[in-house]
């Protein structure tokens, strides 16, 4: 797959396998279910290195993500394309507002804030933290917001054995979100929110 058709498309799906204890599996595939890229994690790691690859052979690396501390609520994650070296901004957790509803700031290269991603609503994300149902029969949604329009959704299906994130790039018609950094966001709530869950 050429390099610019893979961020080209308006949706992707994340998967991971929910029961893996040594290592996480990110597989992401573009809207004609082709696999675009590949991630996996190791367990037990303290400061997050998550790096995306054309695919399971793991020979091509295409996006990294970085944490710039051990992981705590106000790590930031640093995004770069492997292949050019540019860095395409960063994910920073909003700290303690995120601990009653998930909300991530999205900062270009230069540092500037782009916008942010927010869970759907404060209601469902309690109910989802301390009703234990709820987050299977009411799955996250995330708004991906840039000056103050919903440019992105990532919606979220869970069954037991596989956590599943839509990616939903069709209102950004001004290409306002880099997708290499809209899939990195994605990839990062898969793994961050998920290790909360």
């Amino acid at each position: 797959m050429d390099p610019l058709e893979r961020f080209a498309h308006d949706t992707y799906t994340v998967r991971k396998r929910i029961f893996n204890f040594l290592s996480t599996g990110f597989h992401i595939y573009d809207s004609n279910e082709n696999l675009a890229m590949y991630s996996k994690m190791k367990a037990f790691k303290l400061k997050e290195d998550i790096r995306l690859y054309t695919d399971e052979s793991l020979a091509t690396e295409v996006i990294t993500i970085q944490a710039d501390r051990v992981i705590d609520f106000s790590a930031a994650y640093t995004v770069k394309d492997a292949v050019s070296g540019e860095t395409l901004g960063s994910l920073k957790r909003a700290g303690f507002k995120s601990m009653l509803r998930d909300e991530w700031l999205i900062f270009n290269a230069d540092g500037s804030e782009l916008g942010k991603i927010l869970e759907d609503s404060t209601l469902k994300a309690l109910a989802r933290r301390f009703i234990g149902l709820v987050s299977l029969l009411m799955p996250q949604k995330y708004h991906v917001e840039v000056n103050g329009q919903t440019i992105c959704t990532m919606q979220q299906n869970f069954n037991p054995f596989v956590m599943k994130l839509t990616v939903d790039f069709t209102p950004d018609t001004n290409t306002q979100l880099d997708p290499r950094l809209g899939l990195a966001a994605a990839v990062l709530l898969c793994a961050i929110e998920g290790k909360q869950s």
